[in-house]
């Protein structure tokens, strides 16, 4: 039976994974993004903190039979910031940047909040989020075949730009594969939806073209093959997966997504695969719906540093139908 995510679940990984602040030199500053309350040891190695926290709940009926219902929640997220030494900009600053942002994202994402787009943005060999590796077959994920990214190539992946990340193979009947690992925060039960996404193409002496796949670890296979990219330019191939879907998101919660040419290397020509872009896109059961019911200024003024503070209720709701 499928779970339903808490509101204030949703909307702090929202704004976990879209808010982008950049601070007055052109760097993207640390935001911590964490469920009530306030920690002042958050300070100490962030630019600010957002915590997120359910503040009201109530359950209405829509009919008079009652099955159908809308659960509207109201969820409290406060920014916080304080000035610390060695800070670049003073924190009433950055809390203004937080708070802008906070209002961007929300009001951006309020008709799907409760879908999360993971990709390779600002990762790299060094993080523990989404990982990235490269192999001359379609090996499973566990398999010792794998080599991680470069640095580099982690930053080809990063957007959707044509500045593309390549990868061949030139021995006799070896293809040019990538191991995507997307990090998916929800919990299994709670996923409604998974979309995978591979942007680029790919060459061989027998034909161009990729495949792509995701690792169904109940099965240990790879399966839904799609295929695309034959024509030498980019082309986005997808796989949609609406059913079964804790067999794909593993016990660490990574969902493995494959790319490899279509064919292989002859010794003489290489198999080359081009990736400009890839992502996952995960959507829950939870709500459907979340906008900025307003905000105010909570500063503390009593205390050294003065801690800067903004409070936001957020409306949301969902709709679920109810047996008898």
């Amino acid at each position: 039976m499928s779970e339903i995510e808490d509101a204030a679940t949703t909307v702090a990984r929202l704004l976990k994974t879209e808010m982008r602040v950049v601070k007055d030199n052109g760097a993207l500053a640390s935001i911590s993004v964490t469920s009530e309350w306030q920690n002042t040891d958050a300070f100490k190695n962030c630019d600010g903190q957002v915590t997120v926290g359910l503040a009201e709940s109530t359950d209405q009926k829509l009919e008079l039979s009652g099955k159908t219902r809308r659960r509207l929640s109201f969820v409290r997220v406060n920014v916080w910031t304080t000035d610390t030494p060695g800070a670049s900009e003073s924190s009433r600053v950055m809390r203004g940047k937080i708070v802008e942002e906070v209002n961007r994202v929300v009001r951006q994402n309020r008709s799907k909040p409760n879908e999360t787009l993971y990709d390779f943005f600002n990762t790299g060999p060094a993080t523990q989020a989404h990982k990235a590796y490269s192999s001359n077959s379609e090996a499973s994920p566990d398999a010792s075949g794998w080599t991680e990214l470069s640095s580099g190539q982690y930053q080809q992946l990063w957007y959707s730009d044509d500045d593309r990340c390549q990868i061949s193979y030139g021995e006799n009947g070896e293809y040019a594969a990538v191991l995507f690992g997307f990090k998916v925060e929800s919990r299994e039960k709670a996923v409604k939806k998974i979309v995978l996404s591979f942007e680029g193409y790919g060459t061989a002496p027998s034909g161009d073209g990729v495949a792509v796949k995701v690792w169904n670890h109940e099965a240990s296979a790879w399966q839904n093959a799609q295929t695309g990219g034959a024509g030498g330019t980019d082309e986005t191939i997808t796989i949609m997966l609406v059913s079964e879907l804790p067999n794909y998101v593993d016990d660490e919660g990574y969902v493995w997504f494959l790319a490899r040419t279509l064919n292989a290397s002859d010794g003489a020509t290489p198999a080359t695969l081009y990736c400009d872009y890839a992502c996952c896109a995960v959507t829950v059961n939870g709500v459907s719906y979340c906008d900025i019911a307003g905000f105010r200024n909570l500063d503390r003024v009593d205390v050294k540093p003065f801690i800067f503070r903004t409070e936001f209720t957020v409306k949301s709701w969902f709709f679920e139908n109810i047996g008898v």
